[in-house]
């Protein structure tokens, strides 16, 4: 991921989209924890675990580096993971979640962007490691 792929205008809509879910994950899962943390504490617990892990992916977009994009891609494959875990179990076992996470039903509170995000941030890390490589031969 070079610097000019990070300055894109395709990549700061997507670190736009990562920052903004980072903040929106955040807050609700702050609210949800301190107003009501008992009534479903796995679906807060697992609000809290995805705005961390929109925290981490949005700084590792914006950082340089091989460790950073590491970091960013195990970030959003561990996104990815969840979305699709979390997803299926609040359709299969919906009373796992009393009241709905980030992930819940694929992200459908968020408009399924988490389930969309993941995909897309994983192909422009990869598309941005194919670039590095050509300019490298």
């Amino acid at each position: 991921m070079a610097g000019s792929e990070r300055s894109s205008g395709f990549g700061r809509a997507l670190i736009a989209v990562y920052a903004v879910l980072a903040l929106a994950a955040t807050g609700r899962s702050f609210v949800q924890i301190v107003r009501a943390f008992e009534e479903a504490p796995l679906a807060y617990t697992l609000s809290a675990v995805s705005a961390l892990v929109y925290i981490v992916a949005t700084v590792a977009l914006l950082r340089k580096g091989e460790v950073w994009k590491r970091i960013a891609q195990f970030a959003i494959g561990f996104e990815l993971v969840g979305v699709i875990v979390v997803g299926t179990l609040s359709l299969v076992v919906p009373q796992l979640f009393a009241h709905p996470s980030v992930w819940s039903w694929f992200g459908m509170g968020y408009l399924f962007v988490p389930l969309v995000l993941p995909v897309v941030g994983l192909w422009w890390i990869h598309k941005g490691s194919r670039k590095e490589v050509a300019r490298e031969a």
